[in-house]
């Protein structure tokens, strides 16, 4: 996510359940089974939830999940009730897991991830390196000082979550807006060329049954040069046997940064490379039939590509969202279903 509070906070988990499916806890098929067409109708017929209905399709239904809002019964019946995956939104990031170099703090979220797989629900690790949230400890270092930190956290995060977390967006937003193509000008970046490489050579050294990610956003249209550069270097780690396992499309849509024509093709490219790909942080600004058919367009494309392994949302409730003013999500600020709710439930279940 490009923005975001870094308050530390509290979490107690609650469980997910989806309509009473059992969910797996591995990771999601790179190639989604055809739905029972009995199953479909039943489903429609009983109010099958976001995630049960996702789970027809072989794929997974998540959410961003803020902890101070999990005292909120309205919010924690909707995650409850609706999601199989949840991302933390920030109890994972390099400031909240080391605040100080070699002290790592997870209590918070191993409360996400601990009550998470006790329902039966996975959990997405977010994110491992970003050059925002930078503790103070790390923006003093540079070179190969920094390198090793980085690599040191890395394998510290990972090895404490080794088979619980499913994925991780092991490198977040590495590339730079605009025509270049280029990489973004970071501290990480200024220790070499290769530092996304040794991160993800490193993750795969601490948990090899994770899948692992790149995760970025405005790269949702083919046309654009970040998303042809971001595919050259899947293209290339994929050549060269760098692990890499899925990218990330964080997939933040408006009226002035509309779901693009050619998205379906830009997941179907990613995907001919061998690697799933995730909708990692969907919203949609707008209200009504408009933001219904935005969602009811990217459900439709991510169905009609089988390595689409799942979408999450980015935040339950209009009024959680960091773009709360673009009533962007699936629930208004009450908890009630929008017609975008009801859009993406349909286009799930083949409506």
């Amino acid at each position: 996510m490009r923005r975001s509070s870094r308050t530390a906070l509290s979490l107690a988990v609650v469980p997910v359940v989806a309509a009473g499916l059992l969910l797996a806890t591995g990771p999601a098929p790179s190639a989604a089974p055809l739905p029972d067409a009995d199953a479909v109708a039943a489903a429609a017929r009983t109010g099958t939830t976001l995630a049960a209905a996702a789970n027809l399709t072989g794929r997974w239904f998540g959410t961003a999940v803020a902890a101070n809002k999990l005292a909120d019964p309205v919010y924690a019946g909707i995650l409850n009730r609706e999601f199989d995956v949840v991302t933390p939104e920030n109890e994972m990031k390099l400031d909240a897991t080391e605040p100080r170099q070699g002290e790592f703090h997870f209590t918070n979220a191993d409360r996400i991830v601990d009550h998470a797989l006790a329902r039966g629900a996975r959990v997405r690790g977010h994110t491992l390196l970003w050059h925002a949230g930078l503790p103070g400890w790390l923006q003093g270092l540079s070179g190969a000082a920094l390198r090793q930190a980085m690599l040191n956290h890395v394998t510290g995060v990972v090895t404490h979550y080794r088979g619980r977390v499913h994925s991780w967006d092991v490198v977040n937003e590495a590339f730079a807006d605009g025509t270049s193509g280029r990489r973004r000008d970071s501290s990480f970046q200024r220790t070499g060329d290769d530092w996304i490489e040794a991160a993800f050579r490193t993750a795969r050294a601490a948990d090899p049954g994770a899948k692992l990610c790149y995760n970025d956003y405005n790269t949702e249209s083919w046309a654009h040069a970040k998303t042809q550069a971001v595919h050259r270097m899947v293209q290339d780690f994929r050549a060269r046997g760098v692990p890499i396992d899925c990218v990330g499309l964080q997939s933040h849509f408006g009226s002035g940064n509309p779901v693009p024509a050619d998205f379906r093709t830009t997941l179907r490219n990613f995907a001919d490379l061998g690697v799933d790909v995730q909708i990692t942080e969907l919203d949609v600004e707008g209200s009504g039939q408009a933001q219904a058919d935005g969602y009811r367009r990217v459900v439709r494309d991510c169905l009609a590509v089988p390595r689409c392994a799942g979408i999450t949302v980015w935040g339950i409730r209009d009024t959680d969202s960091w773009r709360a003013s673009g009533t962007p999500l699936l629930f208004d600020g009450r908890g009630e279903e929008k017609p975008a709710y009801h859009a993406v439930r349909s286009a799930l279940l083949g409506g």
